[in-house]
Protein backbone atom coordinates (compact mmCIF):
# COMPACT_ATOMS: atom_id res chain seq x y z
CA UNK A 1 0.00 0.00 0.00
CA UNK A 2 1.42 3.38 -0.96
CA UNK A 3 1.88 6.09 1.64
CA UNK A 4 -1.41 7.44 2.93
CA UNK A 5 -1.11 10.97 4.36
CA UNK A 6 -4.13 10.30 6.53
CA UNK A 7 -2.45 7.27 8.12
CA UNK A 8 -3.64 7.07 11.71
CA UNK A 9 -2.51 5.08 14.69
CA UNK A 10 -4.57 2.18 16.01
CA UNK A 11 -4.45 2.10 19.83
CA UNK A 12 -2.21 -0.66 21.17
CA UNK A 13 0.74 -1.02 23.58
CA UNK A 14 3.40 -1.22 20.90
CA UNK A 15 5.64 1.52 19.50
CA UNK A 16 4.37 4.78 17.97
CA UNK A 17 6.87 7.05 16.22
CA UNK A 18 5.40 10.44 15.39
CA UNK A 19 6.93 13.29 13.38
CA UNK A 20 10.60 12.55 14.15
CA UNK A 21 13.06 15.07 12.68
CA UNK A 22 16.84 15.23 12.84
CA UNK A 23 19.44 17.52 11.25
CA UNK A 24 23.21 17.69 11.37
CA UNK A 25 24.09 21.28 10.65
CA UNK A 26 22.28 22.32 7.46
CA UNK A 27 21.65 18.71 6.39
CA UNK A 28 18.29 17.25 7.36
CA UNK A 29 18.63 13.48 7.65
CA UNK A 30 15.17 12.75 9.04
CA UNK A 31 11.96 14.63 8.23
CA UNK A 32 8.56 13.97 9.85
CA UNK A 33 9.03 10.20 10.19
CA UNK A 34 5.94 8.46 11.57
CA UNK A 35 5.14 4.74 11.81
CA UNK A 36 4.08 2.11 14.32
CA UNK A 37 5.15 -1.34 15.41
CA UNK A 38 2.44 -3.51 16.94
CA UNK A 39 3.07 -6.18 19.56
CA UNK A 40 4.17 -9.48 18.07
CA UNK A 41 4.98 -8.29 14.56
CA UNK A 42 8.00 -7.69 12.35
CA UNK A 43 8.10 -4.36 10.52
CA UNK A 44 10.68 -4.12 7.72
CA UNK A 45 12.26 -0.67 7.47
CA UNK A 46 13.76 -0.35 4.00
CA UNK A 47 15.71 2.27 2.08
CA UNK A 48 19.07 3.05 0.52
CA UNK A 49 22.05 4.04 2.65
CA UNK A 50 21.38 7.60 3.79
CA UNK A 51 17.60 7.15 3.65
CA UNK A 52 17.30 7.70 7.41
CA UNK A 53 16.81 4.11 8.61
CA UNK A 54 19.77 4.07 10.98
CA UNK A 55 18.96 7.55 12.29
CA UNK A 56 15.41 6.66 13.28
CA UNK A 57 16.63 3.33 14.70
CA UNK A 58 19.32 5.03 16.77
CA UNK A 59 16.73 7.45 18.16
CA UNK A 60 14.49 4.57 19.22
CA UNK A 61 17.50 2.72 20.70
CA UNK A 62 18.66 5.75 22.71
CA UNK A 63 21.87 6.48 20.77
CA UNK A 64 20.64 9.72 19.15
CA UNK A 65 18.37 12.56 20.24
CA UNK A 66 15.72 13.83 17.80
CA UNK A 67 15.27 17.54 17.07
CA UNK A 68 11.49 17.18 17.01
CA UNK A 69 8.77 14.57 17.25
CA UNK A 70 7.75 12.05 19.89
CA UNK A 71 7.68 8.33 20.62
CA UNK A 72 5.18 6.33 22.64
CA UNK A 73 6.16 2.88 23.89
CA UNK A 74 3.85 0.52 25.76
CA UNK A 75 1.30 3.30 26.16
CA UNK A 76 3.67 5.82 27.74
CA UNK A 77 5.89 8.65 26.43
CA UNK A 78 9.32 7.28 25.58
CA UNK A 79 12.54 9.28 25.28
CA UNK A 80 15.58 7.15 26.25
CA UNK A 81 18.62 9.11 27.38
CA UNK A 82 21.02 6.31 26.43
CA UNK A 83 21.12 2.78 24.99
CA UNK A 84 21.20 1.47 28.58
CA UNK A 85 17.99 3.36 29.33
CA UNK A 86 16.41 1.90 26.20
CA UNK A 87 17.41 -1.63 27.23
CA UNK A 88 15.94 -1.01 30.70
CA UNK A 89 12.71 -0.04 28.90
CA UNK A 90 12.73 -3.27 26.90
CA UNK A 91 14.23 -1.96 23.64
CA UNK A 92 17.45 -3.37 22.15
CA UNK A 93 19.33 -3.02 18.88
CA UNK A 94 21.84 -4.96 16.79
CA UNK A 95 23.92 -2.46 14.82
CA UNK A 96 25.17 -3.09 11.29
CA UNK A 97 28.72 -2.35 12.47
CA UNK A 98 29.56 -4.98 15.08
CA UNK A 99 29.88 -3.73 18.66
CA UNK A 100 31.84 -6.65 20.08
CA UNK A 101 34.89 -6.52 22.35
CA UNK A 102 37.51 -8.54 20.43
CA UNK A 103 39.71 -9.52 23.39
CA UNK A 104 36.86 -10.86 25.50
CA UNK A 105 35.46 -14.36 25.12
CA UNK A 106 32.34 -15.24 23.17
CA UNK A 107 30.32 -15.73 26.38
CA UNK A 108 31.62 -12.50 27.92
CA UNK A 109 30.49 -10.61 24.83
CA UNK A 110 27.04 -12.19 24.92
CA UNK A 111 26.55 -11.13 28.56
CA UNK A 112 28.71 -8.01 28.73
CA UNK A 113 27.24 -5.61 31.31
CA UNK A 114 24.99 -8.41 32.57
CA UNK A 115 27.51 -11.02 33.75
CA UNK A 116 25.86 -13.69 35.97
CA UNK A 117 27.26 -13.52 39.49
CA UNK A 118 27.52 -16.08 42.27
CA UNK A 119 28.99 -15.37 45.67
CA UNK A 120 30.40 -12.05 44.46
CA UNK A 121 32.19 -13.66 41.51
CA UNK A 122 31.33 -14.19 37.86
CA UNK A 123 29.52 -17.50 37.46
CA UNK A 124 31.46 -18.59 34.39
CA UNK A 125 29.94 -22.06 34.24
CA UNK A 126 26.42 -20.63 34.04
CA UNK A 127 27.49 -17.88 31.62
CA UNK A 128 29.22 -20.33 29.27
CA UNK A 129 26.32 -22.80 29.36
CA UNK A 130 23.71 -20.13 28.59
CA UNK A 131 25.82 -18.58 25.83
CA UNK A 132 26.50 -21.96 24.20
CA UNK A 133 22.82 -22.87 24.24
CA UNK A 134 21.80 -19.60 22.57
CA UNK A 135 24.56 -19.82 19.96
CA UNK A 136 23.63 -23.40 19.07
CA UNK A 137 20.07 -22.27 18.41
CA UNK A 138 21.57 -19.93 15.81
CA UNK A 139 23.73 -22.69 14.30
CA UNK A 140 27.10 -21.62 15.77
CA UNK A 141 29.05 -24.34 17.55
CA UNK A 142 32.14 -22.67 19.05
CA UNK A 143 33.71 -22.72 22.49
CA UNK A 144 32.24 -19.97 24.72
CA UNK A 145 35.80 -19.37 26.00
CA UNK A 146 37.12 -18.53 22.55
CA UNK A 147 38.17 -14.92 21.97
CA UNK A 148 35.91 -13.06 19.59
CA UNK A 149 38.81 -11.69 17.52
CA UNK A 150 39.60 -15.24 16.34
CA UNK A 151 36.13 -15.66 14.77
CA UNK A 152 35.24 -14.94 11.16
CA UNK A 153 32.85 -12.09 10.45
CA UNK A 154 29.82 -14.36 10.05
CA UNK A 155 30.42 -16.00 13.43
CA UNK A 156 30.90 -12.59 15.06
CA UNK A 157 27.55 -11.56 13.59
CA UNK A 158 25.93 -14.59 15.24
CA UNK A 159 27.49 -13.66 18.59
CA UNK A 160 26.02 -10.16 18.22
CA UNK A 161 22.59 -11.64 17.48
CA UNK A 162 22.85 -14.02 20.45
CA UNK A 163 23.67 -11.05 22.70
CA UNK A 164 20.53 -9.23 21.56
CA UNK A 165 18.31 -12.29 21.96
CA UNK A 166 19.39 -12.63 25.62
CA UNK A 167 18.36 -9.06 26.53
CA UNK A 168 14.79 -10.09 27.41
CA UNK A 169 13.69 -7.16 25.26
CA UNK A 170 10.14 -6.59 24.04
CA UNK A 171 11.29 -4.71 20.92
CA UNK A 172 14.45 -5.58 19.00
CA UNK A 173 15.87 -3.54 16.13
CA UNK A 174 17.90 -5.62 13.69
CA UNK A 175 20.13 -3.56 11.36
CA UNK A 176 21.42 -5.89 8.63
CA UNK A 177 21.52 -9.00 10.87
CA UNK A 178 22.06 -11.42 7.96
CA UNK A 179 24.61 -9.40 5.96
CA UNK A 180 27.33 -11.99 6.65
CA UNK A 181 25.11 -15.07 7.07
CA UNK A 182 24.37 -17.87 4.65
CA UNK A 183 20.89 -19.23 3.95
CA UNK A 184 20.98 -21.95 6.62
CA UNK A 185 22.09 -19.55 9.37
CA UNK A 186 19.53 -17.00 8.20
CA UNK A 187 16.75 -19.57 8.50
CA UNK A 188 17.85 -20.47 12.05
CA UNK A 189 17.67 -16.77 12.96
CA UNK A 190 14.21 -16.53 11.40
CA UNK A 191 13.09 -19.50 13.49
CA UNK A 192 14.13 -17.63 16.63
CA UNK A 193 12.37 -14.46 15.46
CA UNK A 194 9.15 -16.38 14.74
CA UNK A 195 9.29 -18.05 18.16
CA UNK A 196 9.79 -14.74 19.97
CA UNK A 197 7.16 -13.04 17.81
CA UNK A 198 4.64 -15.69 18.87
CA UNK A 199 5.47 -14.76 22.47
CA UNK A 200 4.59 -11.12 21.76
CA UNK A 201 8.03 -9.63 20.98
CA UNK A 202 8.18 -6.98 18.24
CA UNK A 203 10.93 -6.37 15.69
CA UNK A 204 12.11 -3.59 13.41
CA UNK A 205 14.02 -5.36 10.64
CA UNK A 206 16.43 -3.50 8.34
CA UNK A 207 17.96 -5.38 5.41
CA UNK A 208 19.27 -4.85 1.89
CA UNK A 209 18.43 -8.49 1.12
CA UNK A 210 14.97 -7.76 -0.16
CA UNK A 211 14.16 -11.41 -0.87
CA UNK A 212 14.14 -12.01 2.92
CA UNK A 213 11.43 -9.46 3.60
CA UNK A 214 8.43 -11.47 2.36
CA UNK A 215 9.64 -14.42 4.41
CA UNK A 216 10.06 -12.71 7.79
CA UNK A 217 8.21 -9.37 7.83
CA UNK A 218 4.51 -8.64 8.42
CA UNK A 219 4.52 -5.07 7.11
CA UNK A 220 6.92 -2.81 5.20
CA UNK A 221 7.88 0.84 5.64
CA UNK A 222 10.01 2.41 2.86
CA UNK A 223 12.22 5.47 3.39
CA UNK A 224 13.98 7.79 0.95
CA UNK A 225 15.96 10.97 1.69
CA UNK A 226 14.92 11.01 5.34
CA UNK A 227 11.20 10.64 4.65
CA UNK A 228 8.76 7.75 4.70
CA UNK A 229 7.59 7.38 1.11
CA UNK A 230 5.51 4.19 1.27
CA UNK A 231 3.83 1.79 3.67
CA UNK A 232 2.70 -1.71 2.79
CA UNK A 233 0.33 -3.67 5.02
CA UNK A 234 1.68 -6.88 3.51
CA UNK A 235 5.30 -7.91 2.96
CA UNK A 236 4.82 -10.08 -0.14
CA UNK A 237 5.20 -7.23 -2.61
CA UNK A 238 7.33 -7.34 -5.78
CA UNK A 239 10.99 -6.60 -5.12
CA UNK A 240 11.09 -4.25 -8.11
CA UNK A 241 8.26 -2.17 -6.58
CA UNK A 242 10.19 -1.76 -3.33
CA UNK A 243 13.45 -0.95 -5.13
CA UNK A 244 11.80 1.73 -7.25
CA UNK A 245 10.24 3.29 -4.14
CA UNK A 246 13.64 3.21 -2.41
CA UNK A 247 15.59 4.82 -5.22
CA UNK A 248 12.83 7.04 -6.64
CA UNK A 249 13.26 5.82 -10.22
CA UNK A 250 12.52 2.89 -12.48
CA UNK A 251 14.98 -0.01 -12.15
CA UNK A 252 15.40 -2.03 -15.33
CA UNK A 253 17.95 -4.58 -14.16
CA UNK A 254 20.18 -5.52 -11.25
CA UNK A 255 22.84 -7.77 -12.79
CA UNK A 256 24.79 -6.78 -15.92
CA UNK A 257 24.96 -8.99 -19.02
CA UNK A 258 27.98 -11.28 -19.06
CA UNK A 259 30.42 -11.42 -21.97
CA UNK A 260 31.80 -14.71 -23.27
CA UNK A 261 35.02 -15.81 -21.48
CA UNK A 262 38.24 -16.27 -23.41
CA UNK A 263 40.02 -19.57 -24.00
CA UNK A 264 43.19 -18.88 -21.99
CA UNK A 265 43.32 -20.24 -18.44
CA UNK A 266 44.64 -17.59 -16.04
CA UNK A 267 44.14 -19.20 -12.62
CA UNK A 268 44.72 -22.87 -11.85
CA UNK A 269 44.20 -24.24 -8.33
CA UNK A 270 45.10 -27.88 -7.80
CA UNK A 271 44.43 -30.00 -4.67
CA UNK A 272 44.75 -27.00 -2.36
CA UNK A 273 44.41 -27.78 1.35
CA UNK A 274 44.60 -25.79 4.60
CA UNK A 275 46.64 -26.83 7.64
CA UNK A 276 43.51 -26.26 9.79
CA UNK A 277 41.51 -28.41 7.34
CA UNK A 278 39.12 -25.50 6.68
CA UNK A 279 39.32 -26.57 3.02
CA UNK A 280 40.74 -29.76 1.52
CA UNK A 281 41.80 -30.86 -1.97
CA UNK A 282 40.10 -28.02 -3.83
CA UNK A 283 40.77 -27.83 -7.58
CA UNK A 284 39.43 -25.42 -10.19
CA UNK A 285 40.48 -23.09 -12.99
CA UNK A 286 39.30 -19.67 -14.21
CA UNK A 287 39.73 -18.36 -17.76
CA UNK A 288 40.31 -14.85 -19.00
CA UNK A 289 37.10 -12.85 -18.85
CA UNK A 290 35.37 -15.44 -16.65
CA UNK A 291 33.62 -14.86 -13.31
CA UNK A 292 33.68 -17.89 -11.01
CA UNK A 293 31.30 -17.69 -8.06
CA UNK A 294 32.04 -19.60 -4.84
CA UNK A 295 28.99 -20.59 -2.78
CA UNK A 296 28.49 -22.46 0.46
CA UNK A 297 27.16 -22.18 3.98
CA UNK A 298 29.05 -20.56 6.85
CA UNK A 299 31.99 -22.78 7.77
CA UNK A 300 32.27 -24.16 4.24
CA UNK A 301 35.78 -22.68 3.88
CA UNK A 302 35.04 -20.08 1.19
CA UNK A 303 36.88 -17.15 2.82
CA UNK A 304 39.75 -19.34 3.98
CA UNK A 305 40.20 -20.68 0.44
CA UNK A 306 40.42 -17.29 -1.30
CA UNK A 307 42.64 -15.85 1.45
CA UNK A 308 45.04 -18.74 0.88
CA UNK A 309 45.05 -18.16 -2.89
CA UNK A 310 45.86 -14.50 -2.18
CA UNK A 311 48.74 -15.48 0.14
CA UNK A 312 47.04 -14.20 3.30
CA UNK A 313 46.64 -17.64 4.93
CA UNK A 314 48.97 -20.66 4.78
CA UNK A 315 48.41 -23.85 2.80
CA UNK A 316 49.51 -27.38 3.71
CA UNK A 317 49.49 -28.86 0.22
CA UNK A 318 48.48 -28.18 -3.35
CA UNK A 319 49.49 -25.57 -5.88
CA UNK A 320 48.37 -22.34 -7.54
CA UNK A 321 49.41 -21.26 -11.04
CA UNK A 322 48.76 -17.89 -12.66
CA UNK A 323 49.09 -17.68 -16.44
CA UNK A 324 50.86 -21.03 -16.37
CA UNK A 325 53.48 -20.01 -13.79
CA UNK A 326 53.56 -21.45 -10.25
CA UNK A 327 52.91 -19.00 -7.40
CA UNK A 328 54.81 -19.48 -4.14
CA UNK A 329 52.19 -18.56 -1.55
CA UNK A 330 54.47 -17.30 1.22
CA UNK A 331 52.58 -14.03 1.73
CA UNK A 332 50.30 -11.47 0.06
CA UNK A 333 53.28 -9.68 -1.54
CA UNK A 334 54.18 -12.79 -3.55
CA UNK A 335 50.57 -13.19 -4.70
CA UNK A 336 50.29 -9.51 -5.68
CA UNK A 337 53.55 -9.76 -7.62
CA UNK A 338 52.13 -12.76 -9.47
CA UNK A 339 49.00 -10.77 -10.31
CA UNK A 340 46.54 -12.01 -7.66
CA UNK A 341 44.66 -9.42 -5.57
CA UNK A 342 41.92 -9.75 -2.95
CA UNK A 343 39.10 -7.45 -1.82
CA UNK A 344 38.53 -8.86 1.72
CA UNK A 345 35.18 -9.60 3.36
CA UNK A 346 35.74 -7.17 6.27
CA UNK A 347 36.02 -3.92 4.33
CA UNK A 348 36.59 -1.59 7.27
CA UNK A 349 39.02 -3.76 9.23
CA UNK A 350 41.06 -5.24 6.36
CA UNK A 351 40.30 -3.28 3.18
CA UNK A 352 40.77 0.39 4.03
CA UNK A 353 42.62 2.55 6.56
CA UNK A 354 39.74 4.53 8.02
CA UNK A 355 41.74 7.43 9.47
CA UNK A 356 43.43 8.17 6.12
CA UNK A 357 42.20 9.92 2.98
CA UNK A 358 40.96 8.39 -0.26
CA UNK A 359 44.23 9.35 -1.93
CA UNK A 360 46.35 7.75 0.79
CA UNK A 361 44.29 4.56 0.63
CA UNK A 362 44.73 4.37 -3.12
CA UNK A 363 48.48 4.92 -2.76
CA UNK A 364 48.86 2.01 -0.32
CA UNK A 365 49.92 -0.99 -2.38
CA UNK A 366 50.90 1.24 -5.27
CA UNK A 367 54.09 2.90 -4.06
CA UNK A 368 55.82 1.73 -7.23
CA UNK A 369 53.50 4.18 -9.02
CA UNK A 370 53.53 7.12 -6.59
CA UNK A 371 57.01 6.70 -5.09
CA UNK A 372 59.22 5.01 -7.71
CA UNK A 373 62.40 6.32 -6.06
CA UNK A 374 61.31 5.72 -2.48
CA UNK A 375 59.88 9.21 -1.93
CA UNK A 376 56.14 9.81 -1.85
CA UNK A 377 55.25 12.95 -3.80
CA UNK A 378 51.85 14.50 -2.90
CA UNK A 379 51.26 15.60 -6.49
CA UNK A 380 51.86 12.05 -7.71
CA UNK A 381 49.40 10.72 -5.11
CA UNK A 382 46.86 13.38 -6.13
CA UNK A 383 47.14 12.52 -9.84
CA UNK A 384 47.05 8.78 -9.18
CA UNK A 385 44.01 9.12 -6.90
CA UNK A 386 42.12 11.33 -9.35
CA UNK A 387 42.60 8.72 -12.07
CA UNK A 388 41.30 5.93 -9.79
CA UNK A 389 38.34 8.01 -8.61
CA UNK A 390 37.40 8.87 -12.19
CA UNK A 391 37.77 5.32 -13.46
CA UNK A 392 35.51 3.77 -10.79
CA UNK A 393 33.12 6.69 -10.37
CA UNK A 394 33.92 7.18 -6.67
CA UNK A 395 31.87 9.98 -5.13
CA UNK A 396 34.66 11.76 -3.27
CA UNK A 397 37.87 13.77 -3.52
CA UNK A 398 41.46 12.53 -2.96
CA UNK A 399 41.76 14.67 0.18
CA UNK A 400 38.51 13.38 1.70
CA UNK A 401 38.60 10.97 4.67
CA UNK A 402 37.60 7.52 3.47
CA UNK A 403 35.60 7.00 6.68
CA UNK A 404 33.10 9.57 5.38
CA UNK A 405 32.28 7.53 2.26
CA UNK A 406 29.37 5.12 1.92
CA UNK A 407 30.10 1.39 1.90
CA UNK A 408 29.68 1.25 -1.87
CA UNK A 409 32.19 4.04 -2.47
CA UNK A 410 34.66 2.52 0.01
CA UNK A 411 34.43 -0.73 -1.95
CA UNK A 412 35.09 1.13 -5.20
CA UNK A 413 38.23 2.68 -3.65
CA UNK A 414 39.54 -0.80 -2.72
CA UNK A 415 38.88 -2.05 -6.26
CA UNK A 416 40.48 1.08 -7.77
CA UNK A 417 43.57 0.52 -5.63
CA UNK A 418 44.22 -2.82 -7.33
CA UNK A 419 42.98 -2.15 -10.86
CA UNK A 420 45.86 0.19 -11.65
CA UNK A 421 48.47 -2.57 -11.33
CA UNK A 422 46.67 -4.26 -13.30
CA UNK A 423 46.15 -7.76 -11.85
CA UNK A 424 45.52 -10.99 -13.72
CA UNK A 425 43.27 -12.51 -11.03
CA UNK A 426 40.79 -10.38 -9.09
CA UNK A 427 39.14 -11.98 -6.01
CA UNK A 428 36.22 -10.32 -4.19
CA UNK A 429 34.97 -11.73 -0.87
CA UNK A 430 31.42 -10.53 0.01
CA UNK A 431 31.69 -7.55 -2.39
CA UNK A 432 28.30 -6.01 -1.47
CA UNK A 433 28.11 -6.73 2.26
CA UNK A 434 26.38 -3.76 3.92
CA UNK A 435 25.88 -1.96 0.59
CA UNK A 436 22.41 -0.71 -0.34
CA UNK A 437 20.46 -1.95 -3.33
CA UNK A 438 21.09 1.16 -5.42
CA UNK A 439 24.87 0.94 -4.98
CA UNK A 440 24.95 -2.83 -5.53
CA UNK A 441 24.12 -2.49 -9.22
CA UNK A 442 27.12 -0.17 -9.64
CA UNK A 443 29.43 -2.70 -7.94
CA UNK A 444 28.05 -5.47 -10.17
CA UNK A 445 28.83 -3.36 -13.24
CA UNK A 446 32.41 -2.88 -11.98
CA UNK A 447 32.82 -6.64 -11.47
CA UNK A 448 31.53 -7.37 -14.98
CA UNK A 449 33.92 -4.74 -16.36
CA UNK A 450 36.86 -6.47 -14.62
CA UNK A 451 35.98 -9.66 -16.49
CA UNK A 452 35.45 -7.83 -19.79
CA UNK A 453 38.95 -6.34 -19.45
CA UNK A 454 40.38 -9.88 -19.53
CA UNK A 455 40.92 -10.64 -15.85
CA UNK A 456 39.94 -13.90 -14.17
CA UNK A 457 37.43 -12.92 -11.47
CA UNK A 458 36.45 -14.93 -8.37
CA UNK A 459 33.45 -13.82 -6.29
CA UNK A 460 32.58 -15.22 -2.85
CA UNK A 461 29.15 -14.29 -1.53
CA UNK A 462 26.65 -15.44 1.09
CA UNK A 463 23.94 -13.94 -1.13
CA UNK A 464 23.03 -16.80 -3.44
CA UNK A 465 21.14 -14.57 -5.89
CA UNK A 466 24.33 -12.50 -6.21
CA UNK A 467 26.46 -15.56 -6.98
CA UNK A 468 23.96 -16.84 -9.56
CA UNK A 469 23.44 -13.44 -11.17
CA UNK A 470 27.14 -12.62 -11.58
CA UNK A 471 28.84 -15.91 -12.39
CA UNK A 472 29.62 -17.90 -15.50
CA UNK A 473 30.17 -20.94 -13.25
CA UNK A 474 29.60 -21.66 -9.54
CA UNK A 475 31.90 -23.73 -7.31
CA UNK A 476 30.10 -25.11 -4.25
CA UNK A 477 31.91 -25.90 -0.99
CA UNK A 478 30.54 -27.79 1.99
CA UNK A 479 32.52 -28.29 5.20
CA UNK A 480 35.76 -27.56 3.40
CA UNK A 481 35.10 -30.02 0.59
CA UNK A 482 34.47 -29.21 -3.05
CA UNK A 483 31.03 -30.62 -3.92
CA UNK A 484 30.83 -29.57 -7.55
CA UNK A 485 31.14 -26.84 -10.17
CA UNK A 486 27.92 -25.82 -11.94
CA UNK A 487 27.69 -24.11 -15.33
CA UNK A 488 25.47 -21.03 -15.52
CA UNK A 489 22.79 -23.00 -17.37
CA UNK A 490 22.47 -25.58 -14.58
CA UNK A 491 23.14 -23.35 -11.55
CA UNK A 492 19.99 -22.60 -9.54
CA UNK A 493 19.09 -21.99 -5.90
CA UNK A 494 18.03 -25.60 -5.51
CA UNK A 495 21.04 -27.08 -7.31
CA UNK A 496 23.51 -25.00 -5.26
CA UNK A 497 21.80 -25.70 -1.92
CA UNK A 498 21.66 -29.43 -2.61
CA UNK A 499 25.44 -29.45 -3.00
CA UNK A 500 26.05 -26.96 -0.14
CA UNK A 501 24.15 -29.15 2.34
CA UNK A 502 25.61 -32.44 1.16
Amino acid sequence: MALDPSHTQTPHLGLFVSGLCKSYGPVQVLADASFEVRPGEVVALLGENGAGKSTVSNIIAGSTKPDAGSITWRGKPYSPASPAAAIDSGVGMIHQELKLLPDLSVAENVYVGRLPMRGGRIDRAAMNARASAQLKRLGLDVSPDRKVRTLRIAAQQQVEIAKALTLNAELLIFDEPTAALGSEETELLFQQIRKLKAEGMSFIYISHRLDEIAEIADRVVVMRDGRIVARHERADIPVRTVVEQMVGRSVERMFPPLSEPGSETLLEVENLSSPERSFQNVSFSVRTGEILGIAGLIGAGRTELVRAIAGADPISSGSVRVAGKPVHLNGPAAAIKAGVVLVPEDRKAQGVVLDQTIGENLAIGNFDHVAPNGWVFPKAVQKFAEAGISRLGVKGRPSQAISKLSGGNQQKVIIAKWISRPPKVFILDEPTRGIDVGARAAIYDVIADLARSGMAVVVVSSDLEEVLGLSHRVLVLSRGRQRGILDRSEASNVAVMELATS
